[in-house]
Order: structure tokens, then C-alpha cells, then sequence
């Protein structure tokens, strides 16, 4: 693929805010054909839809609640028929409901974390991927936003960092499968940030050495992992440090270095988005 995505059709899931909407600013900077903007508050989805519109540009957004697995399937169906294929996907949305312990946590909550963050994605490539298989005149992409929680693990958090644990390892097995098959123009990105400021872990306390990352860095780092075809992209460095060392140490000894540089505590003052 070229350095920008000059042309493309593209998908943008959790597109009416925080990161999603600034992927969608970035694919309508480059000049993208044609974007379909999907999320769950259409006044929103309306806003940013008005706030990138410009000459030769085609955007179309859709209210989508990505639990309900026949809703996405039509609207995925809607999606490649209007646009007649698809050149890049980003699965961005996802959900975190709360800072319990796993015994305290409602099974409702459970199941709806990961529909959201792990079988949603996972079912939209299955209806989108044949198409960009059927076109490979043109280098496609597929880059899926995980998270460092499925790298490290972090009390409080343990149904999200499962669905995004499951989410990593889906998405680099299903580029090494894309390869091993021959489909060499269909690249996937597994993107996977540590905290990010968009409002949705609100009240995380930092980690050593670890900065927040802004929306706009971890968005710059996704987008231009996933124009290079890169297999995984990893940020701040410090994440890919404590992947280094959990590996190394003995179980007990990583524990408490994450206890010391402040990740198990990380979590206790989350409000999230209200």
C-alpha cells in the first residue's frame, strides 16, 4: 500500500469518538474514496461525518450495536454493497465496564465485554475478508486495535485484558494464515497501546516509565503500522520491555516488579466514561 490511503474505501468501528473518529479525520486527510463510520450514537456519527466531509469524498455512517451478530451481518452486507468492496477495516471499538475483581462482576458484564471486544471483530472479518480476497489487485489491511492488558497482566481488569488477549492472539494468527495461504496483498496489524487518554480508562493511575499515551500519538503509531503491513505494533517501549521480562523471570520475581513499578495498582482509581 502507498504511504497514505489515497482511494480507499475503509470501515471505522467505534468511529464516533476518541480514536475511532481520529482515524476517520486521517483516512479523509489522505484522501480516502469512501468511509463507513460505525457506532452507536448517530448524532454523533452525524457530527464527524459533517466535520471531514470535503470534495470527492463519500461517507456513509451506520448505528451499529456490535453484540447483535445479525444486525452487524446486514450491516456489513449494506456496507460492501454501497461501496463494492472494502480496501481497509479498523476494528477500533471497544468496551471496559468497571474495576471489580472477577468475582464481582455481573456474568451480563462478562459476556458483553467480550462480544464487544473479541467476537465482534471476529465475526465482521469473516463477512468482510472474502471480498478482500476476491480483489487482489489492490494491497488491502485489516488492522485490529487490541491492547498492552493482553500482553500484561493487571488485576481489575481481567475480562478486558482476556478479550484483548484473545483479540492479539486471533489477529497475528490470522495474518500468519493469510500468508501461509498466498493472500500476500491482505495485511493485518495488531495494534495493541498501553493507556490511552480518550476518556474511557479515566482515573488509572500511571506506570513507571509507562506515559499516557495521547489519542493522537496512539493513533499516528496504529495508522502508520498498518500502511507498512506491520505484524504488530507495540507502544510506549515500555510495554515491550515488561513483555521482555515477564518472559525471562520466574512468575513470582515479575510479580513483583509490576507491583513495584505501580501496574497492579494501576486500576484502582478507574471511573471511565460517564
Amino acid at each position: 500500500m502507498t504511504p497514505t490511503v489515497r482511494g480507499a474505501r475503509i470501515l471505522i468501528t467505534g468511529a464516533s469518538r476518541g480514536m475511532g473518529r481520529l482515524f476517520a479525520e486521517r483516512a479523509a486527510a489522505e484522501g480516502a474514496a469512501a468511509l463507513a463510520l460505525w457506532g452507536r450514537d448517530a448524532d454523533a456519527l452525524a457530527e464527524v461525518a459533517a466535520s471531514i466531509a470535503r470534495p470527492g469524498l463519500r461517507v456513509r455512517t451506520d448505528v451499529v450495536d456490535l453484540e447483535d451478530l445479525a444486525g452487524l451481518d446486514a450491516a456489513a452486507e449494506a456496507v460492501l454493497a454501497d461501496l463494492g468492496g472494502l480496501d481497509v477495516l479498523v476494528n477500533n471499538a471497544g468496551v471496559i465496564t468497571g474495576n471489580r475483581y472477577y468475582w464481582e462482576l455481573e456474568p451480563a458484564a462478562v459476556s458483553h465485554t467480550v462480544r464487544v471486544n473479541t467476537l465482534a471483530p471476529m465475526h465482521l472479518v469473516s463477512r468482510l475478508l472474502p471480498a478482500m480476497l476476491a480483489e487482489p489487485g489492490r494491497a488491502k489491511r485489516i488492522l485490529n486495535v487490541a491492547s498492552a492488558a493482553g500482553i500484561v497482566p493487571n488485576p481489575r481488569m481481567s475480562v478486558y485484558a482476556a478479550s484483548k488477549a484473545a483479540m492479539l492472539s486471533w489477529s497475528d494468527t490470522l495474518r500468519l494464515e493469510l500468508e501461509q495461504a498466498g493472500h500476500h496483498h491482505v495485511s493485518v496489524t495488531t495494534f495493541s497501546p498501553s493507556y490511552v487518554a480518550t476518556g474511557m480508562f479515566s482515573g488509572t493511575r500511571p506506570v513507571a516509565l509507562t506515559p499516557v499515551l495521547t489519542p493522537e500519538r496512539a493513533v499516528d503509531r496504529a495508522w502508520r503500522g498498518m500502511l507498512a503491513g506491520r505484524a504488530h505494533v507495540v507502544t510506549p517501549a515500555m510495554v515491550l520491555v515488561a513483555r521482555a521480562a515477564r518472559g525471562a523471570l520466574p512468575t513470582r520475581a515479575w510479580d513483583r516488579l509490576a507491583r513495584t513499578f505501580g501496574v497492579h495498582r494501576s486500576m484502582d482509581g478507574f471511573a471511565g466514561r460517564h
